[in-house]
Order: C-alpha cells, then structure tokens, then sequence
C-alpha cells in the first residue's frame, strides 16, 4: 500500500477526479481529509469509506476556510502528508463576453485556490517536519488555449505558482508537481456542447475521454515514495492532445 500511514487533503471532492483521488489514495491505505463547498453532497458520495475520510465544507478560494480546515486536519490527524488542489470552476464566456465577476470566480478559485491551500498545507508539513507532496491540477487548455480566456489563464498560472513554490519548499523536503489532464469525463466536461466536445475529441490521438480513474493513478504515483526524486515537473495525463 503506497500511502499507508499517510494523511491526504484533496480538494473539489464531492465528484469526478476528486473523488476518484480521494478513493484510490485510501485504496492505498491514506486517511483523507476530503473538502468541497457542499458537505452533504460530499459526505454522501464518499459515505462507503468510513473513518478513512473527513468530509469538510471549505472554500478554497476563501483563507479563513482554508486556514480552519487545515486546522480540522491537524485536531483529527495529527499532521499532513498530501495535498492535491482539484477544486476548480470553468465556464462558457467568449472572452468578449467575460464579466469582472466571473473573471475573479475562476482566478480565485483555480488559481487562488491552489496557492491557499498549498501555502497553508505546506506551513502545517513543516510544523509536523513532514516531508511531504504538493499535487496542482492544470488543463492541457493552459497549453492549447482551447477554452474560456479565464479557465485558461488560471491553469497556466498553476503550472508557474508550482515552478515557483518547488524551489522554496525543496529545503524542506516538500515535492511539488503539476497534474496535467486532457479532456476527462465529468460532470464539468459533461456541460460542454457536443459540437465542440467532438471538435475536442478530434486532436486526442487517442480518440477518447479520459477517463477519473486514470486521473487518480497519476495522482497516486505522484503522492507516493515512487516519485521521491520528482518535483517541480508538468505531468500530462491527455491521450497525445499536447505535449509539454
């Protein structure tokens, strides 16, 4: 079991690749602590996995959310070994068409998200000198800006707040990595036109939907001691779509 003894915080977990995270971290022997902005939704969808799990209602692009939930954390845990930032919102605008509200939604979510949640995990590994692993969720969208102008911009930021923050939190032990996915089925690719969902499927040289599942593989991998000498990289899990 690859993360036996290991406390996870996955975010954006009541549905598709996070909750396909948060089972295959506990299929490998992790606690984890699991938020999304609706805990009754969470906490149902993930209800089977018993005291593995930690339903929390936390909203990542708020600090004083994230600072309490981490502080839940440290009270029923302990301490924290993983992070994975999955919590993320798109939309349908034209950039024309974008409002400043949906604009700050998207950054504040995706992007700001990420950075609270990997500031404040960080601070809590360090108080526990725990040397542990700091997964972001990109788009393969950052790459061929095939997307709304918000969603794509947020998750090219990623990609550098992870080059960023790998320099400083190696003295510490802590890895950091950057999860790269193509167009994967759920719930948010499931709102998508079927036109442009079509014109999406035709640059996958693989021809399909990723699938949740190969998502939290990945994401295994990375939280694991497989991928000790890691950090700083872009995985990219998109069938061919783009290469990085």
């Amino acid at each position: 079991m690859k993360l036996l003894n290991k406390v996870a915080f996955v975010t954006g977990a009541a549905q598709g690749m996070g909750q396909a995270i948060v089972r295959g971290f506990v299929a490998e022997g992790a606690k984890v602590v699991a938020v999304d902005l609706n805990q009754a939704a969470l906490a149902e969808s993930l209800a089977d996995l018993g005291e593995q799990v930690l339903a929390l209602a936390c909203n990542v692009a708020d600090s004083a959310s994230v600072a309490d939930a981490m502080g839940q954390v440290e009270v029923h845990f302990g301490g924290l070994d993983i992070v994975v930032n999955n919590a993320g919102v798109g939309g349908l605008d034209s950039f024309l068409d974008t409002s400043d509200e949906s604009w700050a939604r998207v950054i504040g979510v995706n992007l700001g998200g990420t950075f609270l949640c990997s500031r404040e995990g960080a601070r809590l590994m360090i108080k526990g000198a725990r040397k542990g692993a700091i997964i972001n969720l990109s788009s393969t969208a950052a790459l061929t800006g095939e997307g709304p102008a918000h969603y794509c911009a947020s998750k090219a930021a990623v990609m550098g707040l992870t080059r960023s923050i790998t320099r400083e939190l190696a003295a510490s032990g802590i890895r950091v990595n950057t999860l790269v996915p193509g167009p994967t089925n759920t719930p948010m690719m499931a709102g998508i036109p079927d036109d442009y969902m079509q014109a999406l499927l035709k640059n996958v040289p693989l021809g399909r939907l990723c699938e949740t599942d190969e998502i939290a593989r990945v994401a295994v991998f990375l939280a694991s001691d497989d991928a000790s000498y890691m950090t700083g990289q872009n995985i990219a899990v998109n069938g061919g779509m783009a290469f990085i």
